[in-house]
């Protein structure tokens, strides 16, 4: 049910998204208490991006699960930021985190919702 989404506007190669994907999906597992089974992690690159008026490295993260506790939202995005930049290189202060905490019937998986 933890879904952590990031694009960033630098080039990957396929190992660099694929250990990045896999840390956050641990990372993410861990600082929720969830089973990794139900985490899933994405990331696009390469995608045209302006933040702070330059093209310089940046990234945005959308991070939703049910029953996200907002008390560890300052956690969850420290640690999802420093991630990002010691696996992508990007800093810490040209990344966008969006938190999302969904509603259990508004969230679907093996033909049912939550």
């Amino acid at each position: 049910m933890p879904l952590l989404k990031a694009e960033c506007n630098i080039k990957l190669s396929q190992d660099a998204k694929n250990d990045y994907i896999k840390q956050a999906s641990n990372l993410t597992s861990d600082l929720l208490g969830k089973s990794e089974s139900y985490v899933m992690c994405s990331i696009e690159d390469d995608k045209s991006m302006c933040f702070a008026a330059s093209l310089e490295p940046a990234a945005y993260i959308e991070f939703k699960s049910i029953g996200l506790p907002e008390d560890k939202t300052e956690d969850l995005a420290r640690a999802m930021c420093e991630l990002t930049k010691r696996q992508l290189g990007i800093p810490v202060d040209r990344i966008y985190i969006e938190f999302s905490n969904a509603q259990r019937h508004m969230w679907g998986w093996n033909n049912r919702t939550f």
